[in-house]
């Protein structure tokens, strides 16, 4: 009777964050976006090489083979291969989604930009190559290419606290659930985003960028959790985190150092810390008994203010972000 009881207060606790209580609100089920890019049909019935059958380093080697003058033709002809397509050049990359954005994401360098769906963007902070730390933020819901700017204000925000030494990725790689409902509530879409964010760190290892520091805000983290024990990361930094889909930071397979920050008026911390039938992330990250490594951020207000300016939060990220820390 006992476990019967707990069961019941379980499925009640995730019920209640579902129906839209603790600051929770109604969202639209989603699709995600998977697979090889956009154009890829064209591509194909050219000869090229398939994307669905080459890693990034893969990629790499293919693009190494060519000339400059076939690399550049290619952009042309598909830029939505080539400029989606982890593990080629970085500047071959840009120039291909140049084409598209013409200037639309203001000083940022458009690393991927893939059309379908609401739209997927990573946008750049500095130089990628040759930046001897790079951090990678993952946002949370309701963020797109067409609604880019809380993502794209963190990553200036992580910039300027580096003195600009640090290279940013506003990663908008995944589609991110609509509100806070279903989608939230389930890892559905963040196994999708978990296998997307692998090999874009993949693809920045194979053009030789510096192994990134991963910033995982709200649903973003549990994006992190799950491809945590695969991806290529020296930190993985969350924050707002409604779980990462693991009991403590051993579950989550990885060698990188784990982080975790809540503010006191984060709504996130009203969310149940449960899992139960798919519904729910999970044990808290900042819960002692997690494992992670806690960030100071009784500064930061509310769930998107932890790169506020002046705060410890966004001092602490950057540390991290410069490999300050121990």
């Amino acid at each position: 009777m006992r476990r019967f009881a707990r069961t019941l207060t379980t499925v009640a606790l995730v019920a209640t964050a579902i129906a839209g209580t603790a600051g929770w609100a109604s969202g639209n089920a989603q699709e995600a976006v998977t697979g090889a890019p956009a154009g890829t049909g064209a591509w194909r019935a050219a000869g090229l090489p398939d994307p669905e059958r080459m890693g990034p380093a893969e990629v790499a080697r293919y693009f190494a083979g060519l000339s400059p003058v076939r690399q550049r033709e290619l952009a042309r002809t598909y830029p939505t291969v080539v400029g989606n397509l982890d593990g080629a050049p970085l500047e071959l990359r840009y120039e291909a989604n140049e084409r598209s954005v013409r200037g639309e994401f203001g000083g940022a360098r458009v690393l991927a930009l893939d059309p379908r769906g609401r739209g997927q963007v990573a946008l750049v902070y500095g130089d990628l190559a040759r930046a001897e730390h790079v951090a990678v933020i993952v946002p949370g819901s309701d963020v797109d290419a067409g609604h880019v700017r809380p993502l794209a204000d963190m990553a200036s925000a992580l910039r300027r606290a580096t003195g600009g030494r640090t290279a940013v990725v506003a990663w908008a790689g995944y589609t991110t659930p609509v509100g806070v409902g279903l989608d939230a509530a389930t890892g559905r879409l963040a196994e999708a985003g978990a296998g997307r964010l692998t090999r874009f760190a993949d693809g920045l290892a194979a053009v030789g960028a510096a192994e990134p520091s991963v910033f995982c805000h709200s649903y973003g983290s549990v994006v992190c959790g799950l491809a945590a024990r695969d991806l290529k990361a020296k930190d993985l930094v969350v924050f707002g985190s409604p779980g990462m889909r693991a009991e403590n930071v051993a579950e989550l397979g990885t060698s990188a150092r784990v982080w975790a920050a809540k503010d006191p008026t984060d709504w996130i911390d009203r969310i149940p810390n449960v899992e139960f039938a798919g519904l729910g992330h999970g044990t808290d990250p900042t819960d002692p008994a997690f494992g992670a490594r806690r960030i100071p951020a009784d500064d930061a207000a509310g769930h998107g203010g932890y790169f506020a300016a002046g705060t410890g939060s966004l001092r602490a990220f950057a540390a991290i972000a410069e490999g300050d820390v121990r």
